[in-house]
């Protein structure tokens, strides 16, 4: 094989044709996120302008026939004649690769477009794509048919299947109108290509909105309007924030404050060697200073969630760069240094904080602006520019450290309760991991150090296994008779459990009933949890088919969201429905009566029906179940617990988010809301539901 591979088997891709070939080198996939990833190249692009001072609003435009088009109302896109190639800057711009304003040129400080690809891959990849230049007091134009410039023939509208004609000897910009000379703008329009991109890769709404909305927390001042025409009706979205990266962490929290949010603002500058066109149209290496501006945004909530999210020039980096680097471990500097200072006040002994404690509850926005960043690849995941890391450093070791010890009254109670939260985050961290052996299963020959009240079962079968969490004494007693021992275990609870929606960490530990279920269940909590230490397949909620068993069981399961979310993202918790309503009907002779249970009203309603119309009798009164206890075993067993008969109900994040809602309205710090809610609800108050 080796004597037949020669040189004329090479391929040189010319132009575009590289794109095409290999359009996941450039855009990462052909499916949807990379049909995203093109109208963001041209996005970037109009944003870019608003970032050079020029221009502060874009429109998006998804129209119905798949095409989608953006306008801005920057400087335009240069339409005179580039020197070396002897085209017009449009036509450049969008067909020849690394060719672009952003180069060090100077016509822009900070921009997201780098590589001066996005344009021209995004025209390689279009069945068609227009563009449209205001400048000078004329409007320009110039179409492509999947990256070669031509005339389409348009017969009622522009369509990626008119004829085309491609130019031969020259390129044509045509003029098509006049416009006041102080107007200047773009528009693009394309058409993606069928023959790239898979059938099922569409344009994501909501995708499309969260990236417009986080471009405008990004750029204060700058107006987004996305419309979708693709429907029935047209949707028009706006999007504006004048409050920058502070009111985008307000956005972005997910729990109840415990400090403000805090800007960290500052500046340096650093030397890199670069190579620079010189003036005989030479690369030349050159030694450039160049400035680094770090605006950051933090707020720590009572929860212990994470986010932190890192932008360069206002693009997104999913996956951090040297400036997330910086800043997390300046931050575990910063308080490292702050608890020793602290040490005898907050008791935090020996122990040494990590970067997991003072994590926990962070909502962060981490923006750098500098000039021709260094990615790794077109899809700009990660900063790679190694200087960054220690200027990110300086102005968070500088600001961070001011607030923390800042004499201000607010400030001051702010940095005290963040610094106990992160002490209690780090004595839980060590509790858990000390405890870890203790929670784990113990077999028979070992010293159990579960709960007294726990009724274990058997089996360690984690296929099989199902924990009951069951509520009230009075319903243990039937549903121990009623389970089955070799794989149900139960977990009594006495009532009302701590509502964990404003109860701190510390608190939710010293709680006897969520100590105990987090014992029985023997993962951990929060940031500790270990989805594979769970000791039980199933976790159940059973309670009473009354309000009190409905506030029982939301309280359960803010507490599952809160401290032990994975097991509810994997769907091993459930609520058992017992059933409201027992109807017995009468059989004649001597036949056993049959027994039907209901579990809504609606359902009882409807049954009695149907009952009714066969001329069957029900024995009356017909038995109404409030409480768990009401039940003998054998029914328990029927109704709730056998697998044979019962029905579960899988609860899901959606679910248990709803609960944590519901709970932080009801009876969670803020007030305004929850009187706003009794005032708006008093009138659609159904007085039957309440047991009184």
């Amino acid at each position: 094989m080796s004597e037949t591979y020669t040189a004329r088997h090479l391929q040189v891709l010319e132009g575009l044709e590289a794109v095409r070939k290999r359009p996941g080198m450039y855009i990462g996939s052909t499916d949807g996120r990379g049909l995203m990833h093109c109208l963001w190249e041209i996005i970037d692009n109009a944003v870019d302008e608003t970032l050079a001072g020029a221009g502060k609003h874009i429109d998006v435009v998804l129209h119905a026939d798949g095409s989608v088009e953006v306008r801005d109302n920057g400087r335009g896109i240069p339409v005179d004649v580039e020197p070396r190639t002897g085209l017009s800057g449009v036509e450049v711009v969008f067909t020849k690769l690394h060719a672009g304003g952003k180069f060090g040129g100077g016509s822009y400080t900070a921009s997201g477009g780098l590589h001066g690809v996005g344009a021209s891959v995004v025209n390689a990849l279009s069945a068609r794509l227009d563009v449209e230049v205001d400048r000078g007091g004329k409007t320009h134009a110039m179409s492509f048919r999947r990256g070669e410039p031509g005339n389409f023939a348009d017969r009622g509208g522009p369509s990626p299947d008119s004829t085309f004609s491609p130019f031969v000897d020259t390129s044509e910009l045509r003029v098509v109108g006049k416009v006041a000379r102080a107007k200047t703008g773009s528009r693009v329009r394309f058409w993606p290509d069928r023959q790239i991109f898979l059938k099922e890769a569409f344009v994501d709404l909501s995708a499309l909105h969260d990236r417009a909305r986080q471009t405008s927390f990004l750029v204060p001042g700058l107006a987004i309007v996305v419309r979708d025409e693709r429907g029935a009706e047209p949707v028009e979205e706006r999007f504006l924030h004048d409050g920058g990266i502070s009111e985008f962490v307000e956005f972005l929290a997910p729990d109840a404050p415990l400090t403000d949010v805090w800007r960290l603002q500052g500046s340096g500058t650093f030397v890199e060697t670069v190579p620079v066109l010189d003036d005989r149209g030479h690369m030349t290496a050159t030694e450039v200073e160049r400035e680094c501006g770090v605006d950051i945004a933090v707020r720590w909530g009572t929860g212990y969630d994470t986010s932190v999210q890192s932008f360069v020039n206002i693009i997104t980096t999913p996956k951090g760069g040297t400036h997330v680097a910086g800043f997390e471990q300046t931050l575990l500097k910063v308080f490292r240094r702050q608890l020793e200072i602290n040490a005898r006040r907050l008791k935090v002994g020996t122990d040494k904080v990590d970067k997991d404690d003072l994590m926990a509850g962070l909502t962060a926005v981490v923006t750098v602006r500098l000039a021709e960043p260094q990615f790794e690849g077109q899809t700009k995941e990660v900063l790679g520019t190694a200087a960054v890391r220690a200027i990110v450093g300086r102005v968070v070791e500088t600001e961070l450290t001011a607030i923390l010890t800042s004499t201000k009254r607010t400030e001051k109670a702010q940095a005290a309760l963040l610094l106990e939260k992160v002490v209690a985050e780090m004595k839980s961290r060590i509790s858990a991991r000390l405890h870890k052996e203790t929670q784990r299963r113990k077999t028979a020959l070992e010293t159990s150090t579960l709960p007294g009240k726990l009724k274990d079962c058997r089996s360690t079968d984690l296929e099989r296994t199902e924990l009951f969490i069951v509520e009230g004494d009075s319903a243990l007693g039937t549903a121990t008779a009623a389970r089955s021992s070799e794989w149900q275990a139960l977990l009594p609870i006495r009532g009302k459990i701590l509502n964990v929606q404003k109860a701190s960490v510390t608190d939710m530990l010293k709680n006897a009933e969520c100590a105990a279920i987090i014992q029985v269940i023997g993962a951990g909590s929060g940031r500790s949890f270990d989805l594979d230490a769970v000791r039980y397949g199933k976790v159940i909620i059973m309670t009473d088919a009354d309000v009190d068993g409905a506030h029982i069981r939301t309280l359960l399961l803010t507490l599952f969201f809160r401290y032990m979310r994975p097991l509810v993202a994997a769907g091993r918790v459930y609520a058992a429905m017992p059933p409201l309503h027992r109807i017995e009907v009468v059989n004649p002779g001597s036949a056993k009566n049959e027994l039907i249970y209901t579990y809504t009203e609606a359902q009882m309603r409807q049954t009695l029906s149907r009952l009714e119309k066969r001329g069957k009798k029900v024995k009356q009164p017909m038995q109404r179940y409030k409480g768990l206890g009401e039940m003998d075993a054998h029914q328990l067993a029927e109704t709730t617990m056998d697998p044979r008969h019962r029905t579960l109900r899988k609860v899901t994040l959606g679910d248990a988010a709803r609960a944590e809602t519901v709970f932080e309205l009801l009876m969670g710090n803020d007030v305004s809301p929850r009187r706003d809610f009794i005032v708006d609800s008093a009138a659609r108050l159904d007085r039957e539901r309440i047991d009184a």
